[in-house]
C-alpha cells in the first residue's frame, strides 16, 4: 500500500480526534452526580465499574484544556476541564501529606496510593492548561505545587517503603521521562520558570544511566550507577516506553533548535524500533529481553494500544525533523498496522488489548490505565506536526 500524503494523514488524525475519540468519552465518562470521570467503560461506552483512577482524572482534564487552548476554544471543553479539576482538588489529594491518591471511589473516597508519584504529574499539566485557559492564577499555583510534590516524592520519598532492598537497588527511566514531558507542558502553559532546569537534569539522567550504545538499546531499569542488572527485571525492555521518551527528546530538540537532542531521540527510536517491532505479525511488542532471553511477564508479546500510539508520533516526528526515508517507512508500517486492528468501527474509539496476531482480547475501552490520553494525544500531536 502506498504512503498517504500529509493532508490525508492529517485528516485521519484530526477527524479521528474530533469525530470519534472525543465524542465517545464526552458522551460516556462524565459523572454529573459526583464529579470527575468514570473511565471503566465497555465496548459500547457503558460504565462497568464506577471507581475512578486519578491518573485518568488528570489526563482527561489536561486533554480538555490542551484542546481548548491549542485546537478550538469550545466552551464545553473548558466546562469539562473545570469539572475534572474540581474533582481532583476536592477528592484526590491526601490532606495528611499533600500527595495524591491513585484510585478512589466514585464519590472520591480514597482506595489506594501508589509508591511512585505520577498522579501529581498529570494533575500538574491539567492545572497548567486551566491556568492558561482561564487566566486564573490559582490554577497555576496548583500546577507548580503538584509538580514539586511529584519530583520531591520521587527523589526523596517520605514514609514510603522502597521497592527493593539495599541488595538490589535500581532506577527506572519512568521518572526522568515524565519529568521532561511535565516540564515541557508547564513551560508552554504557565511559563514555568524551572522547566528547562528539570528538563536538562532529566535528559542528563537518561543519557548517563539508560542509553547503552554498546548494547544498542534504551534500558528501562538499571542499577544505581547504570549497570545492567542481569536478572528478569533488569533485562526487561519496554520498547514503547523508550520510543515515547525518544519523541520527548526530539520535541525538546525542535523547541531549542538543538540538532544534538534530535539525534539522541532518533537514536533511541532506532534502537527500540529494532528491539520492539514484531517482524512476524507487525506492531510493537510490550516487553523484550536485552539478551534475547524469554521474558517473565506473560503479556510480553501482546499489543497494547499505547506503544503503537507512541511509535506513530515518534516515527512521524523523526521524519518531519530529519527527512530520512526510513522514518517515513516506519511510520507507514506502524500507522497501517495499528489502524487495521485497534479502531472499533461499530462503537467508536479503540480497543486497548490485542494478542500478538492482532486479535482483540478484551472489549474494555477504559480502566485505571486506559482512558482518553495516549490515543487523543497522538491524534492531536500528529495533526499538529502535519499542519505546522
Amino acid at each position: 500500500m502506498s504512503h498517504l500524503n500529509s493532508q490525508e494523514l492529517a485528516a485521519i488524525y484530526r477527524n479521528g480526534l474530533l469525530e470519534d475519540t472525543m465524542p465517545f468519552w464526552e458522551a460516556n465518562c462524565v459523572d454529573r452526580h459526583h464529579g470527575g470521570f468514570m473511565m471503566a467503560v465497555d465496548q459500547a461506552g457503558k460504565v462497568v465499574d464506577t471507581d475512578k483512577g486519578v491518573w485518568q482524572q488528570g489526563r482527561f482534564t489536561w486533554l480538555l484544556g490542551e484542546l481548548y487552548n491549542n485546537l478550538e476554544a469550545r466552551d464545553s471543553w473548558l466546562e469539562l476541564a473545570r469539572h475534572g479539576a474540581d474533582f481532583l482538588l476536592q477528592h484526590c489529594v491526601d490532606a495528611s501529606d499533600g500527595r495524591m491518591w491513585f484510585h478512589v471511589t466514585r464519590d472520591g473516597k480514597p482506595i489506594r496510593k501508589r509508591r511512585y508519584a505520577f498522579s501529581e504529574s498529570f494533575a500538574a499539566i491539567a492545572f497548567g492548561e486551566l491556568a492558561k485557559a482561564t487566566g486564573e492564577q490559582l490554577y497555576a499555583e496548583h500546577a507548580v505545587k503538584a509538580f514539586h510534590k511529584f519530583v520531591q516524592h520521587n527523589l526523596e520519598p517520605v514514609d514510603t517503603p522502597p521497592k527493593f532492598t539495599e541488595h538490589r537497588q535500581a532506577r527506572s527511566i519512568g521518572f526522568p521521562m515524565i519529568t521532561i514531558a511535565t516540564a515541557q507542558e508547564l513551560r508552554e502553559s504557565i511559563s514555568f520558570a524551572d522547566a528547562n532546569l528539570w528538563i536538562d537534569k532529566s535528559i542528563e539522567t537518561i543519557q548517563r544511566f539508560h542509553l547503552k550504545p554498546e548494547l544498542n538499546c534504551v534500558m528501562e531499569t538499571v542499577g544505581m550507577t547504570g549497570e545492567l542488572i542481569d536478572h528478569f527485571d533488569g533485562r526487561t525492555l519496554n520498547p514503547g516506553h523508550a520510543i515515547e521518551g525518544a519523541w520527548f527528546l526530539m520535541w525538546e530538540g525542535a523547541h531549542r533548535n538543538d540538532s544534538g537532542l534530535i539525534e539522541m531521540g532518533c537514536q533511541m527510536l532506532d534502537w527500540m524500533w529494532q528491539r520492539g517491532w514484531d517482524p512476524e505479525y507487525g506492531g510493537i511488542l510490550y516487553f523484550t529481553d536485552v539478551k534475547g532471553h524469554p521474558v517473565q511477564e506473560y503479556w510480553h508479546d501482546m499489543k497494547f494500544w499505547w506503544p503503537q500510539c507512541e511509535a506513530i508520533i515518534a516515527t512521524l516526528l523523526a521524519f518531519q525533523l530529519t527527512g530520512r526515508q526510513k522514518y517515513s517507512d516506519w511510520h507507514h508500517q506502524i500507522h497501517q498496522w495499528t489502524y487495521q486492528y485497534f479502531p472499533d468501527s461499530e462503537h467508536g474509539e479503540w480497543f486497548g488489548y490485542l494478542d500478538r496476531t492482532g486479535r482483540v482480547t478484551s472489549t474494555l475501552k477504559g480502566n485505571l490505565w486506559k482512558g482518553p490520553f495516549h490515543l487523543p494525544r497522538m491524534q492531536h500531536i500528529c495533526t499538529t506536526i502535519l499542519t505546522l
